[in-house]
Protein backbone atom coordinates (compact mmCIF):
# COMPACT_ATOMS: atom_id res chain seq x y z
CA UNK A 1 0.00 0.00 0.00
CA UNK A 2 1.47 3.25 -1.12
CA UNK A 3 0.70 6.96 0.56
CA UNK A 4 0.83 10.00 -0.26
CA UNK A 5 0.47 12.26 2.64
CA UNK A 6 -0.88 15.81 2.83
CA UNK A 7 -0.69 18.13 6.06
CA UNK A 8 -1.81 21.31 7.12
CA UNK A 9 0.42 23.69 9.68
CA UNK A 10 -1.28 24.60 13.17
CA UNK A 11 -1.79 28.13 11.73
CA UNK A 12 -5.23 26.82 10.18
CA UNK A 13 -5.98 24.46 13.44
CA UNK A 14 -9.28 26.64 14.87
CA UNK A 15 -9.23 26.55 18.71
CA UNK A 16 -12.02 26.19 20.53
CA UNK A 17 -13.03 28.51 23.48
CA UNK A 18 -12.90 26.99 26.97
CA UNK A 19 -10.82 23.86 25.98
CA UNK A 20 -7.12 23.47 27.45
CA UNK A 21 -4.13 25.18 25.16
CA UNK A 22 -2.60 22.25 23.60
CA UNK A 23 0.98 22.59 22.37
CA UNK A 24 1.26 21.63 18.75
CA UNK A 25 4.29 19.90 16.90
CA UNK A 26 5.34 22.19 14.56
CA UNK A 27 4.78 21.66 10.94
CA UNK A 28 7.51 19.03 10.18
CA UNK A 29 7.90 17.51 13.02
CA UNK A 30 3.69 16.97 13.09
CA UNK A 31 4.24 15.18 9.11
CA UNK A 32 7.61 13.03 10.58
CA UNK A 33 4.63 11.47 13.26
CA UNK A 34 2.26 11.09 10.40
CA UNK A 35 4.60 9.10 8.82
CA UNK A 36 5.48 6.77 11.54
CA UNK A 37 2.20 6.06 11.97
CA UNK A 38 1.60 5.32 8.21
CA UNK A 39 4.46 2.83 8.09
CA UNK A 40 3.52 1.09 11.49
CA UNK A 41 0.03 0.53 9.57
CA UNK A 42 1.94 -1.16 6.89
CA UNK A 43 1.71 1.67 3.98
CA UNK A 44 5.00 2.62 2.15
CA UNK A 45 5.11 6.91 1.97
CA UNK A 46 6.26 7.74 -1.18
CA UNK A 47 5.70 11.39 -0.74
CA UNK A 48 4.34 14.23 1.22
CA UNK A 49 3.11 18.07 0.81
CA UNK A 50 2.90 20.61 3.23
CA UNK A 51 0.52 23.35 2.58
CA UNK A 52 0.52 27.01 4.84
CA UNK A 53 -3.16 28.46 4.61
CA UNK A 54 -4.73 31.41 6.47
CA UNK A 55 -7.65 29.53 7.00
CA UNK A 56 -9.67 26.30 6.43
CA UNK A 57 -11.39 25.94 2.96
CA UNK A 58 -14.45 24.51 4.37
CA UNK A 59 -15.42 21.57 1.15
CA UNK A 60 -12.19 20.58 0.79
CA UNK A 61 -9.86 22.17 3.48
CA UNK A 62 -7.15 22.88 1.67
CA UNK A 63 -8.60 24.31 -1.87
CA UNK A 64 -9.73 22.82 -5.32
CA UNK A 65 -6.10 24.19 -6.65
CA UNK A 66 -4.37 22.56 -4.14
CA UNK A 67 -5.80 19.46 -4.71
CA UNK A 68 -5.66 19.29 -8.63
CA UNK A 69 -2.05 19.62 -7.72
CA UNK A 70 -1.82 16.77 -5.00
CA UNK A 71 -3.83 14.27 -7.49
CA UNK A 72 -1.19 14.88 -10.69
CA UNK A 73 1.77 13.98 -7.76
CA UNK A 74 0.15 10.80 -6.48
CA UNK A 75 -0.39 9.91 -9.96
CA UNK A 76 3.08 10.46 -10.62
CA UNK A 77 4.36 8.40 -8.09
CA UNK A 78 1.58 5.61 -8.19
CA UNK A 79 0.09 6.38 -4.81
CA UNK A 80 -3.25 4.80 -4.54
CA UNK A 81 -4.18 6.26 -0.95
CA UNK A 82 -3.92 10.26 0.42
CA UNK A 83 -3.46 10.97 4.48
CA UNK A 84 -4.10 13.88 6.09
CA UNK A 85 -2.58 14.93 9.19
CA UNK A 86 -6.15 16.43 10.72
CA UNK A 87 -9.25 15.23 10.92
CA UNK A 88 -11.69 15.59 7.78
CA UNK A 89 -15.21 15.92 8.28
CA UNK A 90 -17.54 13.86 6.03
CA UNK A 91 -18.07 16.27 3.34
CA UNK A 92 -14.75 17.17 3.17
CA UNK A 93 -13.49 13.44 2.41
CA UNK A 94 -16.12 13.10 -0.10
CA UNK A 95 -15.32 16.06 -2.02
CA UNK A 96 -11.84 15.48 -2.02
CA UNK A 97 -12.08 11.71 -3.12
CA UNK A 98 -14.33 13.80 -6.12
CA UNK A 99 -10.98 15.13 -7.01
CA UNK A 100 -8.19 13.27 -6.56
CA UNK A 101 -9.70 10.20 -7.64
CA UNK A 102 -8.37 8.43 -4.82
CA UNK A 103 -8.97 6.69 -1.25
CA UNK A 104 -8.63 9.77 0.84
CA UNK A 105 -8.69 9.22 4.74
CA UNK A 106 -7.25 11.37 7.66
CA UNK A 107 -5.11 11.01 11.48
CA UNK A 108 -8.44 9.35 13.07
CA UNK A 109 -8.92 6.78 10.63
CA UNK A 110 -5.51 5.92 10.42
CA UNK A 111 -5.02 5.44 14.35
CA UNK A 112 -8.30 3.13 13.98
CA UNK A 113 -7.01 1.10 11.62
CA UNK A 114 -3.49 0.64 13.64
CA UNK A 115 -5.42 -0.15 16.85
CA UNK A 116 -7.62 -2.85 14.76
CA UNK A 117 -4.42 -4.68 13.55
CA UNK A 118 -2.66 -4.69 17.21
CA UNK A 119 -6.09 -5.56 18.89
CA UNK A 120 -5.58 -9.30 20.31
CA UNK A 121 -7.75 -9.96 23.03
CA UNK A 122 -11.58 -9.90 22.73
CA UNK A 123 -12.00 -7.03 24.44
CA UNK A 124 -9.44 -5.05 22.82
CA UNK A 125 -11.15 -6.10 19.48
CA UNK A 126 -14.40 -4.80 20.81
CA UNK A 127 -13.32 -1.61 21.88
CA UNK A 128 -11.62 -0.79 18.46
CA UNK A 129 -14.83 -1.97 16.74
CA UNK A 130 -17.29 0.33 18.94
CA UNK A 131 -14.96 3.09 17.71
CA UNK A 132 -14.82 2.33 14.27
CA UNK A 133 -18.27 2.21 14.02
CA UNK A 134 -18.90 4.97 15.37
CA UNK A 135 -16.35 7.19 13.40
CA UNK A 136 -18.23 5.31 10.35
CA UNK A 137 -21.23 6.34 10.89
CA UNK A 138 -21.85 9.80 9.89
CA UNK A 139 -19.72 8.45 7.28
CA UNK A 140 -22.14 6.27 5.59
CA UNK A 141 -24.27 8.91 3.01
CA UNK A 142 -23.19 7.97 -0.25
CA UNK A 143 -20.62 5.89 0.15
CA UNK A 144 -22.82 2.29 0.56
CA UNK A 145 -20.33 0.59 -2.53
CA UNK A 146 -17.22 1.31 -0.28
CA UNK A 147 -18.33 0.52 2.85
CA UNK A 148 -19.83 -2.98 1.91
CA UNK A 149 -17.23 -4.35 0.04
CA UNK A 150 -13.91 -3.47 2.15
CA UNK A 151 -10.66 -4.68 0.47
CA UNK A 152 -7.43 -5.23 2.19
CA UNK A 153 -4.79 -1.81 3.12
CA UNK A 154 -5.08 1.19 5.41
CA UNK A 155 -8.14 2.36 6.86
CA UNK A 156 -9.86 -0.85 5.78
CA UNK A 157 -9.34 -3.19 8.96
CA UNK A 158 -13.23 -2.91 10.55
CA UNK A 159 -15.86 -4.83 11.59
CA UNK A 160 -16.23 -6.97 8.41
CA UNK A 161 -19.42 -6.35 5.64
CA UNK A 162 -21.95 -7.32 7.92
CA UNK A 163 -21.09 -4.75 10.64
CA UNK A 164 -20.74 -1.92 7.88
CA UNK A 165 -23.86 -2.39 5.74
CA UNK A 166 -25.78 1.40 4.57
CA UNK A 167 -29.03 0.64 6.75
CA UNK A 168 -28.36 2.66 9.61
CA UNK A 169 -30.81 0.79 11.99
CA UNK A 170 -28.45 -2.24 11.42
CA UNK A 171 -25.06 -0.02 11.99
CA UNK A 172 -27.35 1.14 15.50
CA UNK A 173 -28.44 -2.16 16.66
CA UNK A 174 -24.07 -3.49 16.20
CA UNK A 175 -23.02 -0.58 18.02
CA UNK A 176 -25.72 -1.17 20.76
CA UNK A 177 -24.53 -4.93 20.90
CA UNK A 178 -20.94 -3.92 21.59
CA UNK A 179 -22.10 -1.71 23.99
CA UNK A 180 -23.93 -4.36 26.14
CA UNK A 181 -20.70 -6.72 25.69
CA UNK A 182 -18.01 -3.77 26.26
CA UNK A 183 -20.21 -3.63 29.74
CA UNK A 184 -20.39 -6.68 30.40
CA UNK A 185 -16.40 -6.30 29.91
CA UNK A 186 -16.45 -3.84 32.95
CA UNK A 187 -18.45 -5.79 35.09
CA UNK A 188 -15.92 -8.79 35.00
CA UNK A 189 -13.09 -6.18 35.47
CA UNK A 190 -14.88 -4.39 38.41
CA UNK A 191 -15.56 -7.60 39.85
CA UNK A 192 -12.35 -8.59 39.47
CA UNK A 193 -10.47 -5.71 40.82
CA UNK A 194 -12.97 -5.94 43.91
CA UNK A 195 -11.33 -8.91 44.60
CA UNK A 196 -7.75 -7.27 44.54
CA UNK A 197 -8.43 -4.03 46.55
CA UNK A 198 -9.87 -6.67 49.61
CA UNK A 199 -6.31 -6.97 49.84
CA UNK A 200 -4.43 -4.79 50.78
CA UNK A 201 -2.08 -4.32 47.31
CA UNK A 202 -2.25 -1.14 45.33
CA UNK A 203 -1.90 -1.03 41.72
CA UNK A 204 0.58 0.70 39.66
CA UNK A 205 -0.63 2.10 36.21
CA UNK A 206 1.87 3.08 33.54
CA UNK A 207 0.87 6.08 31.40
CA UNK A 208 3.01 7.76 28.36
CA UNK A 209 3.25 9.19 24.63
CA UNK A 210 3.04 6.08 22.61
CA UNK A 211 6.23 4.66 21.70
CA UNK A 212 7.96 5.98 25.18
CA UNK A 213 9.21 2.55 25.93
CA UNK A 214 5.92 1.30 28.49
CA UNK A 215 6.03 -1.74 27.75
CA UNK A 216 9.74 -2.47 27.79
CA UNK A 217 9.56 -1.07 31.41
CA UNK A 218 6.93 -3.18 32.20
CA UNK A 219 8.66 -5.89 30.89
CA UNK A 220 12.33 -5.43 33.02
CA UNK A 221 10.34 -4.59 36.03
CA UNK A 222 7.47 -7.60 35.71
CA UNK A 223 9.03 -10.28 33.49
CA UNK A 224 5.95 -10.27 31.93
CA UNK A 225 7.06 -10.98 27.86
CA UNK A 226 4.68 -7.97 26.91
CA UNK A 227 5.33 -7.36 22.97
CA UNK A 228 7.58 -4.52 23.06
CA UNK A 229 8.09 -2.63 19.68
CA UNK A 230 9.19 0.63 18.35
CA UNK A 231 5.67 0.88 16.33
CA UNK A 232 3.22 2.73 17.25
CA UNK A 233 0.40 1.32 19.73
CA UNK A 234 2.38 -2.13 19.86
CA UNK A 235 0.12 -1.63 23.39
CA UNK A 236 -3.56 -2.34 23.16
CA UNK A 237 -4.45 -5.20 25.09
CA UNK A 238 -4.43 -4.33 29.15
CA UNK A 239 -1.87 -6.51 31.04
CA UNK A 240 -1.24 -6.63 34.81
CA UNK A 241 1.73 -8.37 36.39
CA UNK A 242 2.75 -8.22 40.40
CA UNK A 243 6.04 -6.34 41.03
CA UNK A 244 7.92 -6.65 44.64
CA UNK A 245 9.32 -3.27 45.54
CA UNK A 246 12.28 -3.19 48.77
CA UNK A 247 10.23 -3.39 51.46
CA UNK A 248 8.99 -6.67 50.18
CA UNK A 249 5.58 -5.55 49.55
CA UNK A 250 3.59 -7.10 46.04
CA UNK A 251 1.90 -3.89 43.71
CA UNK A 252 0.14 -4.84 40.42
CA UNK A 253 1.80 -3.15 37.57
CA UNK A 254 -0.67 -2.28 34.94
CA UNK A 255 0.69 -1.07 31.15
CA UNK A 256 -1.63 0.80 29.52
CA UNK A 257 -2.51 1.92 25.46
CA UNK A 258 -0.11 4.42 24.42
CA UNK A 259 -1.60 8.30 23.95
CA UNK A 260 -0.83 10.38 20.94
CA UNK A 261 -2.01 14.05 20.26
CA UNK A 262 -5.67 14.51 19.49
CA UNK A 263 -6.34 10.96 20.28
CA UNK A 264 -9.89 10.57 18.74
CA UNK A 265 -12.37 11.03 21.33
CA UNK A 266 -14.30 7.66 19.91
CA UNK A 267 -11.03 5.52 21.24
CA UNK A 268 -10.81 7.38 24.48
CA UNK A 269 -14.57 6.49 25.28
CA UNK A 270 -14.20 2.52 23.57
CA UNK A 271 -10.90 2.31 25.31
CA UNK A 272 -12.92 3.57 28.84
CA UNK A 273 -12.81 0.21 30.56
CA UNK A 274 -9.07 -0.41 29.90
CA UNK A 275 -8.78 2.60 30.97
CA UNK A 276 -10.36 2.57 34.60
CA UNK A 277 -6.97 1.04 35.56
CA UNK A 278 -5.52 4.51 35.10
CA UNK A 279 -8.48 6.05 37.48
CA UNK A 280 -8.35 3.42 40.11
CA UNK A 281 -4.80 3.21 40.34
CA UNK A 282 -2.86 4.35 43.63
CA UNK A 283 0.11 5.64 42.02
CA UNK A 284 0.71 6.84 38.10
CA UNK A 285 4.00 6.13 36.44
CA UNK A 286 4.25 8.60 33.78
CA UNK A 287 6.74 7.88 30.94
CA UNK A 288 8.25 9.71 28.71
CA UNK A 289 11.30 9.60 26.24
CA UNK A 290 14.08 11.38 27.80
CA UNK A 291 15.96 11.55 24.30
CA UNK A 292 12.43 13.02 22.39
CA UNK A 293 13.36 16.56 21.94
CA UNK A 294 9.27 16.67 21.57
CA UNK A 295 9.03 15.31 25.43
CA UNK A 296 7.86 18.34 26.65
CA UNK A 297 4.87 18.53 24.02
CA UNK A 298 4.10 15.09 24.48
CA UNK A 299 3.47 15.43 28.10
CA UNK A 300 1.29 17.77 27.47
CA UNK A 301 -0.79 15.73 25.10
CA UNK A 302 -0.74 12.61 27.96
CA UNK A 303 -1.77 15.24 30.62
CA UNK A 304 -5.08 15.98 27.89
CA UNK A 305 -6.04 12.43 28.47
CA UNK A 306 -5.80 12.24 31.77
CA UNK A 307 -7.90 15.15 32.47
CA UNK A 308 -10.31 13.32 30.33
CA UNK A 309 -10.29 10.45 32.36
CA UNK A 310 -10.19 12.65 35.18
CA UNK A 311 -7.06 10.96 36.92
CA UNK A 312 -5.14 14.12 36.55
CA UNK A 313 -4.90 14.49 40.43
CA UNK A 314 -4.02 11.29 41.15
CA UNK A 315 -0.06 11.09 42.59
CA UNK A 316 2.16 10.75 40.36
CA UNK A 317 5.32 9.63 39.71
CA UNK A 318 7.52 11.17 36.95
CA UNK A 319 9.53 8.54 34.76
CA UNK A 320 12.10 9.90 31.93
CA UNK A 321 13.29 6.49 30.19
CA UNK A 322 15.98 6.52 27.70
CA UNK A 323 18.43 7.74 29.20
CA UNK A 324 21.07 5.43 27.22
CA UNK A 325 19.94 7.62 24.26
CA UNK A 326 21.52 10.77 25.86
CA UNK A 327 24.90 11.85 26.84
CA UNK A 328 26.78 9.61 29.26
CA UNK A 329 27.76 13.16 31.35
CA UNK A 330 23.89 14.75 30.66
CA UNK A 331 22.21 11.13 31.95
CA UNK A 332 24.54 10.87 34.64
CA UNK A 333 24.00 14.55 36.12
CA UNK A 334 20.26 14.04 35.47
CA UNK A 335 20.33 10.56 37.79
CA UNK A 336 22.10 12.15 40.60
CA UNK A 337 19.60 15.61 40.53
CA UNK A 338 16.79 13.19 40.58
CA UNK A 339 18.38 11.22 43.76
CA UNK A 340 18.50 14.43 45.71
CA UNK A 341 14.29 13.85 46.10
CA UNK A 342 12.67 15.45 42.74
CA UNK A 343 9.52 13.90 41.76
CA UNK A 344 11.50 12.55 38.61
CA UNK A 345 13.52 9.29 37.98
CA UNK A 346 15.76 8.78 35.17
CA UNK A 347 16.30 5.44 33.89
CA UNK A 348 16.84 2.75 30.97
CA UNK A 349 14.55 0.01 30.60
CA UNK A 350 17.01 -1.09 27.71
CA UNK A 351 19.77 -0.97 30.09
CA UNK A 352 18.29 -1.65 33.32
CA UNK A 353 19.93 1.87 34.78
CA UNK A 354 18.22 3.24 37.59
CA UNK A 355 15.48 0.91 38.46
CA UNK A 356 16.34 0.23 42.01
CA UNK A 357 15.62 4.41 42.33
CA UNK A 358 12.71 3.69 40.32
CA UNK A 359 11.12 0.91 42.53
CA UNK A 360 12.21 2.63 45.85
CA UNK A 361 10.59 5.77 45.10
CA UNK A 362 7.23 3.61 44.11
CA UNK A 363 7.64 2.33 47.25
CA UNK A 364 7.88 5.45 49.51
CA UNK A 365 4.79 6.75 47.62
CA UNK A 366 2.68 3.73 48.01
CA UNK A 367 0.39 4.06 51.10
CA UNK A 368 -1.61 1.04 51.27
CA UNK A 369 -0.31 -1.79 53.72
CA UNK A 370 2.07 0.67 55.62
CA UNK A 371 5.56 -0.65 56.55
CA UNK A 372 6.30 -0.17 60.40
CA UNK A 373 9.63 -1.45 62.31
CA UNK A 374 8.86 -4.10 64.61
CA UNK A 375 11.00 -6.50 67.38
CA UNK A 376 9.84 -10.10 67.56
CA UNK A 377 10.63 -12.82 69.46
CA UNK A 378 9.45 -16.08 67.77
CA UNK A 379 9.78 -19.55 68.95
CA UNK A 380 11.86 -21.56 66.20
CA UNK A 381 9.24 -24.30 66.16
CA UNK A 382 7.15 -22.01 64.13
CA UNK A 383 8.67 -22.29 60.92
CA UNK A 384 5.65 -20.70 58.90
CA UNK A 385 5.67 -17.46 60.94
CA UNK A 386 9.85 -17.26 59.88
CA UNK A 387 9.17 -18.14 56.69
CA UNK A 388 6.27 -15.78 56.27
CA UNK A 389 9.21 -12.84 57.53
CA UNK A 390 11.55 -14.11 55.56
CA UNK A 391 9.16 -13.53 52.37
CA UNK A 392 7.56 -10.62 52.97
CA UNK A 393 9.38 -8.32 55.70
CA UNK A 394 12.57 -6.59 55.05
CA UNK A 395 15.60 -8.26 58.16
CA UNK A 396 17.44 -6.13 59.87
CA UNK A 397 19.03 -8.13 62.48
CA UNK A 398 18.34 -11.98 63.78
CA UNK A 399 19.77 -13.95 67.11
CA UNK A 400 18.82 -17.09 68.42
CA UNK A 401 17.99 -17.16 72.13
CA UNK A 402 16.77 -20.33 73.91
CA UNK A 403 15.12 -21.63 71.48
CA UNK A 404 13.44 -18.91 69.73
CA UNK A 405 14.43 -16.49 67.09
CA UNK A 406 14.95 -12.72 68.04
CA UNK A 407 14.36 -9.95 65.15
CA UNK A 408 14.19 -6.65 64.03
CA UNK A 409 12.41 -5.87 60.80
CA UNK A 410 10.37 -3.71 58.63
CA UNK A 411 7.16 -5.21 58.23
CA UNK A 412 3.90 -4.22 56.21
CA UNK A 413 0.50 -4.31 58.10
CA UNK A 414 -0.93 -7.61 56.81
CA UNK A 415 2.09 -9.07 58.13
CA UNK A 416 2.41 -7.42 61.36
CA UNK A 417 -0.98 -8.83 62.13
CA UNK A 418 0.04 -12.45 61.95
CA UNK A 419 3.08 -11.78 64.18
CA UNK A 420 1.45 -9.70 66.29
CA UNK A 421 1.65 -11.84 69.36
CA UNK A 422 5.55 -12.04 68.97
CA UNK A 423 6.09 -8.44 69.09
CA UNK A 424 8.09 -7.18 72.13
CA UNK A 425 9.42 -3.89 73.71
Amino acid sequence: MQAAKAASPKSVVPKSNGKPSIPEFDAEESLAELRTLAESAGAKVVGSILQHRDRVDPTTLIGAGKLEEIAGAAASVHADLLLFDRDLSPSQQRNIEKIVHRRVIDRTQLILDIFARHARTREGQLQVELAQLQYMLPRLAGRGVEMSQLGGGIGTRGPGETQLETDRRKIYRRIRHVEEQLENVRRIRAQQRQRRESAPVATVALVGYTNAGKSTLFNVLTRAGVLSSPKMFATLDPTIRGVTLPSKRKVLLSDTVGFIRNLPHTLVSAFRATLEEVQRASLILHVSDASSRLSAEQDAQVEIVLRELEAEKKPRLHVMNKVDLLDEEVAQSLIADAARGSNTVYVSAVEGTGLEQLLARIDAMIEEDPVSRVHLRIPQKEGKILALLEARARIYSRQYQDGAVVLEADAPESVVRRVREWIVG
